[in-house]
């Protein structure tokens, strides 16, 4: 529980953190878990999964709707703050799931990109802290990853994102990818 509650606390810091500039943007996006790829590759290996093809298909997926804000702290780092929600049978460690449920998730990251927003093209690594509650049951993980930022719709931007959520929780969270492709649009004028 002391664990929980120093991530709240983590995740918290980090949104506060970015109230140095005031470029802000809200977003949708649509995403998909992916336990099995997670699964297939801490049984076996990476490379055991990508010589024999192994990664799951979108029909293995599980697909959810999120709501993000984002907020730019200087010019090569952002602070995401993301609620999603997905109807899923969660795979818990040593639990058997017998019916569907909803997962709600939230997720505070820190985002390091690799250009400025002059570029049309902005890669940046993804980096925080997140907690679920599925049913009775709360988790807490840490999303580490990739993502691709494209400016080419004037003042809203297409986010697609890969992460890998690794479980601080094991008796209540599991290992996952989750993938997301969304739009955000600045709250306010630029500036």
């Amino acid at each position: 529980m002391k664990k929980f509650l120093n991530l709240i606390i983590a995740g918290c810091l980090l949104v506060s953190a970015a109230q140095a500039q005031n470029a802000q943007s809200f977003g949708f996006s649509f995403f998909l878990n992916d336990f099995a790829s997670a699964q297939r590759i801490r049984s076996t290996s990476l490379n055991t999964v990508i010589n024999n093809k192994t990664f799951a298909r979108m029909d293995q997926m599980n697909s959810g709707f999120a709501v993000n804000y984002h907020k730019q702290m200087r010019d090569r780092m952002s602070v995401t703050a993301s609620l999603g929600v997905s109807g899923i049978r969660y795979p818990m460690p040593g639990r058997t799931i017998t019916k569907n449920g909803s997962l709600v998730e939230f997720s505070a990251t820190v985002n390091a990109m690799m250009t400025t927003d002059e570029y049309y093209v902005q890669p940046y690594v993804v980096l925080g802290v997140g907690m679920h509650k599925f049913d009775v049951h709360y988790g807490a993980f840490l999303p580490a990853g990739l993502g691709l930022k494209l400016n080419i719709l004037g003042d809203a931007s297409v986010v697609v994102t890969s992460t890998y959520r690794v479980p601080v929780t094991n008796e209540t969270a599991n290992y996952h990818f989750q993938h997301s492709i969304g739009i955000a649009a600045p709250l306010g004028k630029k500036k």
